[in-house]
């Protein structure tokens, strides 16, 4: 089953902060791309889990903390981050 992939605004607004400033947006764009597909065909195996029910995924140069709500088959993009070398 499909999952919906919701990011918050605050989470877009960091993506879009990391975009603006990348010298390779190409790079960004790709790995919240890859993130998107991957959350809603498996979320509940994606990533490592954290404190409760947070879990974090990586897709260089990203990385990302969010949420799954199984029995809505919701995912909540929380926060992003740059993962890596800058």
């Amino acid at each position: 089953m499909t999952f919906t992939v919701v990011w918050l605004p605050i989470a877009l607004t960091m993506l879009a902060d990391l975009w603006t400033v990348a010298t390779d947006r190409a790079a960004i764009t790709a790995a919240s791309h890859r993130l998107d597909q991957r959350l809603a065909a498996d979320p509940l195996n994606e990533g490592e889990s954290r404190d409760g029910d947070e879990r974090i995924a990586f897709e260089p140069p990203l990385q990302i903390l969010f949420r799954v709500d199984p029995a809505a088959h919701v995912v909540t993009v929380t926060s992003v981050g740059r993962f890596g070398r800058p």
